[in-house]
């Protein structure tokens, strides 16, 4: 006890010193010191002694502002909680954008625990004084406060906090304004409606039309959390004017983004049929917008769209834009692209995705940017679902096998990973004729990574097809591959062989495999033969004491007499698995 004292002592002197680093360690204690100190020390010793200091320096500022978002335990509880803004609020007006972001973080998580008298009698005075504050900083922090504050206020506190919200959106200063703007949507989904619809939606349409693109682009981000707050008929008359402008003519590409990023909330909220007669026009045009940005993020949003339109609308409208991304110029908009045009495959059903679709992939999976190529290997379950495994293995699986030998090795990567489903889908027969040969060929791949995943992809298939399967497709071939010249893919062929090993029966693991493993032993390569060690433990919990005693043991104390080290180590570990079984 009397070393934890000193040991606080040290911190609290710390936090005096001159060094900047140790008083970031200090402060970083914080709640270490006070639940020393107890909470009655606390509040009237370390919150007065933090009142008081004077750092200027900005990461300890930080740490402090983080700290104190979670003390309120350490103060004694709510009642107590309103001791903590005082520090708050002065941190919230430093001239740091990090830390002042931190403070009105930590005070929001105050703030929601106080009692509803502190609220009003300690939150919401603060939060005045920081939006009538003489400098920006202080102003710009009180944006991020008024959900917190509104929530629980009275009536009268409402109305004042709504017109301060107004003077802030109408501030000179375009960072206050750009943090209005930030902070419409979050104040609107606590005002109420009718207030929205009256006073809300008018600063809003003055954001949006500021001159300062930073304040236009933040002020398209609310336009989700409105259209949820208005309701479908009053969101199409208010929100759409602004979505039409937007995506049509706004000079900035940022603002267009953002716009682009807001579509799919603006569906959800205005249901199916306004999203098909006002916003597909505007979604088509930011498909082919001038950007490559923007027409990165709306070709993201290319399959949570037509979620909302008919095939027919799809096939109109939608699938002739994604005709020409497939073609972009820009990489990035094509692997956006990839990564969803898979998921139309439902939407379209198998027709449609046959005579619009099936081409696109084709094209994508020809990509000549590698990311493009994984993006439509990671989806190709959906369209098997749709147009059968027999369509699939006609159009796509020539360009999967000849995927499979990509030069770039994480493309060559994610053909092993989607075999065992590619497979689930195929059946036996045809992947042994299809696939099976590739899946072989990537056992004795130069990356490592892609020699484990066959391992693995040969488990999951045994495990697909049965024990009896295995033994006559799979365990033949990879035996094999222990007269491999090279240690590194004898290795690959213990690894494939433990993995396969709780796949198969009894007698195939100790008839055909376990004598194969047990030879290995004797290889020259020291990495094989701790290889050998491992395997054998693992496999352990799958023999009898039998063959434990005749095959296992023996082997293994040969190994535990290796003049390499760990494979005398691997040996022992092994030995004593066996014994403790």
């Amino acid at each position: 006890m009397a070393e934890e004292l000193i040991g606080i002592g040290i911190l609290i002197d710390e936090l005096k010193s001159e060094e900047p680093m140790r008083r970031l360690n200090s402060i970083s204690r914080l709640s270490t010191i006070a639940l020393t100190l107890g909470e009655e020390r606390t509040r009237s010793e370390l919150i007065p002694f933090l009142a008081e200091s004077t750092d200027d320096e900005d990461e300890v500022l930080l740490a402090q502002a983080e700290q104190l978002g979670a003390f309120v335990p350490f103060v004694g509880g709510p009642q107590y909680a309103h001791l903590l803004l005082p520090l708050l609020e002065t941190l919230s007006t430093v001239e740091e954008t990090v830390v002042r972001d931190k403070a009105v973080e930590s005070l929001n998580k105050v703030g929601s625990q106080l009692p509803e008298a502190h609220l009003s009698e300690h939150f919401v005075p603060l939060l005045k004084r920081l939006a009538t504050g003489d400098w920006f900083t202080s102003r710009v922090s009180s944006a991020g406060l008024f959900a917190t504050a509104y929530a629980r206020s009275t009536a009268s506190q409402r109305l004042e906090l709504r017109q301060l919200f107004t003077a802030l959106c109408h501030d000179e200063t375009p960072m206050v304004r750009r943090a209005a703007a930030a902070k419409l949507g979050g104040f609107a989904k606590v005002v109420e409606r009718d207030y929205v619809s009256r006073e809300l939606m008018l600063l809003f349409t003055e954001l949006t039309g500021d001159d300062q693109d930073s304040v236009r682009l933040l002020a398209v981000e609310s336009c989700g959390a409105f259209a949820s707050a208005l309701g479908r008929e009053e969101a199409a008359h208010s929100l759409l004017p602004v979505i039409h402008k937007f995506a049509q003519q706004d000079k900035s590409w940022r603002v267009r983004y953002n716009v682009a990023n807001q579509l799919s909330q603006l569906c959800e909220a205005l249901g199916p049929e306004l999203t098909r007669a006002e916003l597909t026009p505007n979604f088509v045009r930011l498909l082919r917008d001038s950007e490559a940005e923007v027409r990165v993020v709306a070709a993201g949003k290319v399959s949570t769209f037509s979620k909302y339109l008919t095939p027919h609308l799809i096939s109109q409208h939608i699938i002739p834009c994604v005709r020409e991304l497939s073609l972009d110029s820009s990489q990035y908009v094509r692997a956006a692209l990839a990564s969803v045009v898979m998921e139309l495959a439902p939407i379209m059903g198998k027709q449609a995705t046959i005579e619009h679709l099936v081409p696109v992939f084709l094209t994508l999976l020809k990509d000549s940017h590698p990311d493009v190529r994984l993006n439509v290997i990671s989806k190709l379950d959906q369209v098997n679902q749709v147009i059968g495994i027999e369509l699939l293995a006609q159009s796509l699986l020539p360009a999967i096998e000849e995927l499979a030998e990509d030069k770039h090795w994480r493309v060559r990567l994610a053909i092993v990973e989607h075999i065992p489903l590619l497979a689930s889908q195929l059946g036996a027969d045809f992947f042994q004729e299809k696939l099976g040969p590739q899946c072989m060929k990537s056992l004795e791949d130069q990356v490592a990574s892609i020699r484990e995943a066959a391992a693995k992809t040969m488990q999951k298939i045994a495990q697909e097809f049965g024990a009896e399967w295995a033994k006559d497709n799979l365990v033949p071939q990879v035996l094999a591959m222990i007269k491999n010249p090279h240690y590194l893919y004898r290795m690959t062929m213990l690894l494939a062989v433990s993995m396969l090993a709780s796949a198969v029966s009894h007698d195939v693991l100790v008839g055909h495999m376990l004598p194969i493993i047990l030879n290995a032993s004797k290889d020259k390569v020291p990495n094989v033969k701790f290889n050998v060690a491992k395997i054998l433990e693992k496999i352990v919990p799958l023999l009898q004491r039998p063959v434990l005693d005749q095959s296992i043991k023996p082997c293994l104390y040969e190994l535990s007499e290796d003049v390499d080290m760990d494979v005398r180590f691997y040996a022992r570990q092994a030995l004593y698995a066996c014994d403790t079984r």
